[in-house]
């Protein structure tokens, strides 16, 4: 049911403010733009006029030239909190107060995007969010009104005690600590999985998912999710609008399978990102790991699409988008011109420069991620090693609250303080303390004047998504001609500027001129610190300029824009797709189709099986018949039985073309009496049980065996959990049980040496699913359907039915054959040809069937038509069948 809060839609839909100041009215939530969720008659008074009505009504309204437009385009964007900042007035007794977070990168993007000229001011930003305040439930309504008029912000108001098991609980206990590389091998670190906090995880999504749905209008909106704090959100809008535009963003680092595994959700978890059409990521480390766990943990390959790294779900096609977020460089050189940062600057020097100083300078949160204590015992190394920088070296180490809490960060805390007292008083000197630990809360502009007189930047973080620390020193370091004044620098000085980065940071591949460190290794970070004291100034003149070139192009608007871009050219397809949902619960997901691409309807199959007299039905066996999973791959009973009355009928000549072994087949449907055989890709061909087997192809000399099978041999002895098959034609080398990644690029190489080896030789190399093979040249199951319509052909007969039902890229020859065959003349002019895949996938063929039970039920129903259809009076293909035999 629509919020009380939002009760003014038809105001609004009709260009009045509501009262406010703001941006004016929302055009965007304008009569054209009414959400679907509001648009169902009876919900909104006054919604249910015709078109006349509404035609009057904006002809005489005073903002009918607001209707006369296009929309602008819409960004909803959505996070665990708003970009926004929460007072009482009077103390606590009046009203609600509220302004922008000027730190929010949510803002930051919004405001920086408009200095793209491609973008200017043509997206309308609407935001969805928690406040950080409590707001009474009386309040809800005046709250979510005032914010939706005065700042485009739709607030979620969530009961105190879900907010806190949602974000105190399953966010900061189990999400984040995993994701920075934290197993909970023991309650003391990290908590263990708890399902209540699961719930909670995934009710504040729901609840997040509803706020979207009273303001979206699906068909023109963008959503961009942020942050792992929403992983379940896409979920939502995917389930109630299919052909949603949605991108989400991971801010945080994303771990290796080995890591993620051990979430007991982490199917949940990953099914729902691949509801987005883009997901982002800061570097390619963190794309790889997600990659990684979607091909391990959901048999999903990906590929490189024009420069994009794609994956194709359930024919969807959702991209990997790896772009580091930048710094708002407004908004830093607008601080760094303030009066008050240039008294900070000047201060600091008195303190630092004036007295012979050196300032190392970091900046970090109070947590056991940041290696706040390694930073220090590294510190403590530098001046025990190096003992002429004591008395000219300060470590200045400004210490951010910790946004989580518990007992890890009050362990940091005190380490930290008992640290910082042991150095001071092992180094210090009267008028000398090493180390200044900062641990209030400092204004902007202090830390700006930190940046622009310390010497070097120490991140040496154990592990941070993205960390925006280097980017900002480096803009300070650039400064501006009003503190190069004060800084005592002429007017044609080069700037300059030190970082020490960790390699477990996101932003360090993009800082390829700073000393990166591994923050574990305390004698390399003491000896970075130190050549960062030393180092020639014409060397830190190079890599400042090269830093200052690459963070001055890549700010946080040039991020959004790449991000917004590659959502829209991922979208550009969802209007030519049918879609539709499958699954419950949490593995839900949508089934996108090329509109010429349709799920086979059995009533329409069968409907054209009755009509028809003359029929071919070819059937693959692994995968079709028989699950690709299956540890025994013989027939069951019941799929003989299947067969067997499939192929009873008169009518119909029923061919089963398999990779397996002739002897194989002989063997497993030895009971199928009237069964056609095809085996080793249709090598050979044997028409009946009592026929003989022929060959599609000449025999040809299979000498080459020899050469492929000692290669296949060295590659099964590397590669664990890989075996060779030897048929009579062909060679195959399987990987199915083996490391998927180890056997893929084992796969390709030995693809790549049997090409070498063999290349004089009359056989071919294939890769398939999980094998490579080498077979005869001109080897196809195409030859199968080839040969069969030549059959009937030479004794004069049409067939005006084909069946084709595959699904392995092997299959493709048979769908491309009996597509064909209508223009070769092969077929009866009104032939009915069904060529059908096995999943939706990218396929010659025009059916599809979702899976092995759909394929048993609509065999199962050609068998009952022929058993009630059964006659025994001779019919064209009894004389086909005895020109065979």
């Amino acid at each position: 049911m629509v919020s009380r809060s939002y009760s003014n839609l038809l105001e609004l839909a009709a260009g009045g403010g509501g009262g406010g100041g703001g941006e004016g009215p929302l055009p965007s939530l304008g009569r054209r733009r009414i959400p679907r969720v509001v648009t169902a008659s009876g919900i909104v008074p006054d919604l249910d006029y015709s078109d006349d009505d509404a035609a009057s009504a904006a002809s005489s309204s005073d903002h009918s030239s607001a209707h006369s437009h296009a929309p602008r385009e819409r960004a909803i964007i959505v996070a665990n909190q708003l970009p926004i900042r929460a007072s009482r007035r009077g103390g606590g007794g009046g009203g609600w107060e509220f302004s922008w977070d000027e730190d929010s990168l949510l803002l930051q993007l919004r405001d920086s995007l408009r200095a793209h000229a491609d973008r200017a001011d043509d997206m309308e930003f609407v935001y969805v969010g928690g406040l950080r305040d409590d707001v009474p439930a009386a309040e809800h309504d005046e709250v979510a009104h005032h914010l939706l008029e005065g700042f485009r912000c739709v607030p979620t108001f969530l009961p105190a005690d879900l907010r806190s098991r949602f974000y105190h609980g399953f966010c900061k206990q189990q999400l984040w600590p995993l994701f920075h590389y934290m197993l909970p091998l023991s309650p003391e670190l990290g908590g263990r999985f708890d399902r209540a906090l699961w719930q909670a995880y995934v009710s504040v999504n729901k609840i997040f998912a509803d706020k979207i749905l009273e303001v979206i209008s699906p068909d023109e909106d963008y959503v961009w999710v942020h942050d792992y704090h929403l992983m379940i959100l896409p979920t939502f809008l995917r389930k109630r609008f299919n052909r949603v535009k949605l991108g989400f963003f991971l801010h945080s680092p994303f771990p290796s399978s080995e890591i993620y595994k051990t979430l007991p959700v982490r199917e949940e978890l990953l099914r729902s990102l691949l509801n987005a059409d883009l997901i982002g990521f800061h570097t390619f480390d963190y794309a790889r790991h997600f990659l990684s766990c979607c091909g391990r943990m959901l048999g999903l390959k990906y590929e490189s699409q024009r420069g994009y790294i794609a994956l194709e779900y359930y024919g969807r096609t959702v991209t990997i988008k790896i772009l580091p977020v930048g710094v708002h460089l407004e908004q830093l050189r607008s601080v760094l011109n303030l009066p008050e940062t240039g008294v900070k600057v000047a201060e600091l020097l008195k303190q630092f420069c004036d007295q012979n100083r050196l300032m190392l300078l970091g900046v970090d949160d109070m947590d056991i991620f940041k290696g706040i204590s390694l930073k220090l015992l590294a510190f403590e190394q530098l001046l025990m090693q190096h003992p002429e920088w004591r008395g000219r070296v300060v470590l200045v180490q400004i210490a951010n609250p910790a946004r989580g809490r518990g007992k890890d960060v009050k362990e940091v805390q005190d380490e930290s303080y008992a640290m910082v007292r042991r150095i001071n008083e092992a180094f210090g000197q009267p008028g000398y303390q090493p180390v200044i630990l900062i641990d209030r809360p400092l204004q902007f502009y202090e830390r700006m004047a930190y940046y622009v007189v310390a010497e070097c930047c120490l991140v040496t973080a154990v592990r941070d998504g993205m960390n925006l620390i280097p980017y900002e020193y480096v803009i300070a370091r650039q400064g501006n001609e009003k503190l190069d004044g004060i800084l005592g620098l002429g007017p044609s000085a080069r700037k300059k500027s030190m970082l020490v980065v960790s390699e477990f940071i996101g932003c360090s591949p993009s800082l390829s001129g700073a000393i990166r460190v591994n923050p574990w290794n305390i004698d390399a970070v003491a000896d970075a610190m130190d050549s960062a004291l030393e180092m020639p100034e014409g060397e830190k003149v190079l890599r400042h300029e090269k830093h200052h070139k690459y963070v001055s192009t890549h700010d946080v608007g040039y991020w959004a824009n790449s991000f917004l871009q590659d959502l829209e050219r991922t979208c550009l397809d969802h209007s030519r797709r049918r879609c539709w949902g499958i699954g419950f619960g949490l593995r839900f997901r949508v089934v996108a189709l090329d509109p010429n691409f349709k799920k086979l309807a059995v009533e329409h199959l069968v409907s054209a099986y009755r009509r028809t007299t003359t029929r071919i039905i070819l059937l693959d066996y692994d995968g079709t018949l028989m699950p690709q999973t299956s540890f025994g791959k013989s027939p069951s009973s019941k799929t003989i039985d299947m067969l067997n009355s499939l192929s009873r009928d008169q009518n119909n000549m029923v061919f089963l073309v398999s990779t397996k072994k002739r002897s194989t087949l002989e063997e497993w449907f030895s009971s199928c009496d009237n069964l056609g055989l095809a085996a080793e890709h249709g090598y050979f061909l044997r028409l009946k049980r009592d026929a003989e087997w022929e060959t599609c192809v000449p025999v040809t000399d299979r000498s080459w065996k020899q050469i492929a099978e000692p290669v296949m041999k060295t590659y099964t002895e590397t590669t664990d959990g890989s075996t060779i098959e030897d048929k009579e034609t062909a060679i195959v080398w399987s990987y199915e049980d083996a490391d998927p990644d180890f056997g893929s690029c084992q796969a390709k190489e030995l693809h790549d040496h049997l090409e070498s080896v063999l290349a004089n030789e009359p056989v071919t190399v294939k890769a398939g699913l999980n094998h490579v093979e080498v077979k005869p040249q001109g080897v196809s199951k195409g030859l199968v359907a080839k040969r069969l319509l030549s059959i009937i052909r030479e004794n004069s007969l049409l067939p005006d039915f084909v069946l084709c039902i595959g699904d392995d890229r092997s299959d493709e020859d048979m769908f491309e054959v009996i597509t064909t065959a209508a223009q070769d003349n092969c077929l009866s002019p009104d032939a009915e040809v069904f060529a059908c895949t096995v999943v939706r996938k990218p396929s010659k063929a025009k059916y599809y069937l979702d899976d092995l039970a759909d394929i048993v039920r609509l065999i199962q129903g050609l068998g009952n038509v022929s058993d009630e259809m059964h006659s025994t009076m001779p019919t064209p293909v009894d004389a086909a069948d005895t020109a065979l035999r």
